[in-house]
């Protein structure tokens, strides 16, 4: 009978193995929540990789975690994009392959306190350079960074004002090695210990020095959520709606009202009786409101989601264009060749036209918005921007429509804590169908949620706050230092492969002179 070491080295049963223990760590982001669980979610993952047989084998292993991940991460996608979900987390889980193959590098066998302690920055900035790639808008953007399942702690969130996500994807990956290697590896158990209180010791520094948001006043901002509207028509049932819940505003003492993405369904322009109806809504609240138009625009070709200020005296001429689109949502990435994608799921039919830059909004009572649509919530520089750019609140219209029944909308309504936290401005995080919610400049959360179940408005007593957090002013130190860990390794690795090459190269004796003749036997 086959010892369980032996069936593990089976390809047959470690694939699946590795699949499940990289799907783990999704479960200490919503809908779950279980936070605390991130801090040894990989663990099982790295203890598959460390014990590979061989080093192509814990790259494969890495490659099929990887998978588990974003296929787990992503799993909402699969009514929309059927097959093809399975396809994308395939190619963005080979990303892994590299950080399992360092992963048995310094931890298989019996490995020196020396190897431990590189491990402790070189597994870590490896995982960083996964997201970093991974971010990349045109791969799917940093949905999942496994930093963000910390939204809702408030220490980390303080970490997060510091060094963004990325440093909380690092510190947590750091812990999750030395767990690890307190299970795995007993005479490396002392720095591993160290690396545990030094994470610790970090989170308790940050929470001491890192510069809290300097309140400078309060705005009274509403969101308007409609809710699911179905049947024929259904963007002017949308307005409709949308119009009667924003009157109930009236009388309130809102500075601003925010509507969720595709809230209006044609161009302004075009639909002058649309323009004039939102300005009433303006007059009636005293608030400009701020609307989303999904729709072809007639001043130049193409559909653009934009985000469009509207004043008592109709647009204000404030308007953003989404920048970073969702792929196979609103275009598809080399259609000549991908186009495939539309007849069996979802993905867009027609490719959306994409804004220029970001722009902030003056949207009365001396209030400054930096505006974000959607899917741009994910992406942190692009807050970061807005709140160097001198933005006193941020706002994310959104809409998760079509994943209503999924972990998708609590997931994107999380990450605004995130990006609250990183700038120190508050953000409100406005959808058509749910989860809407608002967050402090702390990242703390502030007054109800919407639910998917909503349809309502609900009112936040913002906090403004003043002042730029480390990470607007440094920007993302965590990725350029990891980035020079393994600048570092490679160099290391380089110089002892040469050594050893120059140590073993063949003898190869000096030529002889031609007096000279060999020595021969006997003689």
């Amino acid at each position: 009978m086959r010892t369980f070491e032996e069936r593990l080295a089976s390809p047959w049963l470690r694939g699946p193995l590795a699949a499940l223990a990289g799907a783990l760590p999704v479960l200490a982001f919503p809908a779950p929540s279980w936070w605390w669980f991130a801090y040894v979610a990989v663990v099982p993952w790295l203890l598959l990789a460390r014990a590979a047989p061989t080093p192509r084998r814990a790259a494969y292993d890495g490659w099929c975690g990887g998978f588990g991940f974003m296929l787990a991460m992503h799993h909402w996608l699969l009514p929309s994009l059927h097959v093809f979900t399975v396809v994308i987390a395939s190619l963005l889980g080979a990303l892994w392959a590299p950080w399992a193959w360092l992963v048995r590098r310094f931890l298989a066998g019996v490995p020196t306190r020396g190897r431990v302690v590189a491990a402790l920055l070189v597994l870590p900035s490896a995982w960083l350079c996964v997201e970093l790639v991974r971010s990349w808008q045109g791969l799917g953007g940093p949905w999942g960074m496994l930093g963000a399942s910390q939204w809702q702690v408030a220490p980390a969130l303080r970490l997060a004002s510091v060094g963004g996500v990325w440093l909380l994807s690092f510190l947590l990956v750091a812990v999750n090695v030395a767990v690890a290697v307190l299970v795995a590896v007993r005479r490396a158990r002392v720095p591993a210990l160290a690396a545990l209180l030094a994470t610790a010791a970090a989170g308790s520094a940050a929470w001491v020095w890192s510069p809290r948001p300097d309140a400078d006043g309060t705005a009274r901002v509403a969101v308007v959520q409609p809710g699911l509207v179905d049947g024929t028509d259904s963007g002017e049932k949308r307005f409709d709606r949308e119009e009667r819940l924003t009157r109930e505003l009236a009388g309130q003492g809102v500075d601003l009202i925010v509507w969720g993405e595709s809230s209006v369904g044609s161009d302004l322009a075009e639909r002058p009786d649309l323009a004039r109806r939102t300005a009433a809504l303006s007059r009636a609240t005293g608030a400009d409101i701020l609307v989303n138009v999904d729709a072809r625009r007639s001043d130049r070709p193409g559909i653009y989601k934009s985000s469009v200020l509207v004043g008592a005296d109709g647009p204000t001429g404030d308007r953003y264009d989404k920048m970073r689109l969702v792929p196979f949502g609103e275009y598809v990435p080399a259609r000549s060749l991908l186009g495939w994608a539309t007849s069996v799921g979802k993905a867009a039919g027609e490719d959306r036209r994409r804004g220029t830059g970001q722009v902030l909004m003056n949207a009365g009572h001396g209030l400054r918005v930096g505006p974000l649509v959607c899917f741009e919530t994910a992406f942190p520089d692009m807050t970061r921007r807005l709140a160097g750019d001198g933005a006193d609140l941020l706002v994310g219209q959104s809409s998760t429509s079509t994943f209503q029944s999924s972990w998708a909308p609590v997931q994107h309504a999380s990450l605004a804590a995130l990006r609250a936290a990183e700038t120190g401005r508050s953000m409100v995080h406005a959808t058509l169908t749910g989860v809407s919610a608002v967050y402090g400049p702390a990242g703390q959360r502030i007054g109800p949620w919407l639910g998917t179940d909503a349809s309502a408005t609900a009112v936040y007593d913002v906090e403004l706050a003043d002042g730029v957090t480390p990470y607007v002013r440094f920007g993302d130190w965590p990725v350029l230092g990891a980035l020079l860990v393994l600048a570092g390794l490679f160099l290391t690795e380089g110089a002892r492969a040469f050594r050893l090459r120059r140590g073993f190269a063949p003898h190869v004796p000096p030529a002889r002179t031609a007096h000279e003749s060999p020595v021969r036997p006997g003689r």
